[in-house]
């Protein structure tokens, strides 16, 4: 469903709400280390995210990421939006280009309601959410 990257880029935020603060930023080599994810990719996967304001960035030997607006305040779609787009929650399941409400295809109608549900959830969920579940140990998610 959602593409690595995009994968890539939740758990890279999940883990800045954890460990980065108003003051204190993170390294790209700790979060790469971290969350097992190749260094240079998750580079640009963060500078996109700094690029579009979820991210804060700062350079310099001091310098790393944090969140650039609260956790409260970053959904789920808002991450997917920057990094693929809304196609998942638009377009046809299985490509058809021509496939619509008035001529649909054999999985049109079935995967709208799924695709529905699924936008309303992403458009739910905020990243401290997730980060609250794992700092009260309600969740088995590891990032």
């Amino acid at each position: 469903m959602l593409s690595n990257t995009s994968k890539y880029a939740i758990r890279a935020v999940i883990y800045l709400a954890l460990h980065a603060g108003e003051d204190k930023k993170i390294g790209i080599k700790q979060i790469s280390k971290e969350l097992s994810i190749p260094t240079p990719f998750l580079g640009k996967i963060l500078q996109t995210l700094a690029k579009h304001k979820l991210l804060s960035s700062t350079k310099g030997p001091h310098g790393g990421f944090g969140l650039g607006k609260k956790a409260d305040d970053i959904a789920l779609i808002e991450i997917v939006d920057i990094i693929d787009g809304q196609d998942l929650f638009k377009k046809c399941m299985i490509r058809l280009e021509d496939c619509n409400d008035k001529e649909p295809c054999s999985a049109h109608k079935k995967y709208g309601e799924i695709r529905e549900n699924l936008y309303n959830l992403f458009q739910k969920e905020k990243i401290s959410d997730f980060a609250e579940e794992i700092k009260n140990g309600k969740t088995k998610i590891m990032i």
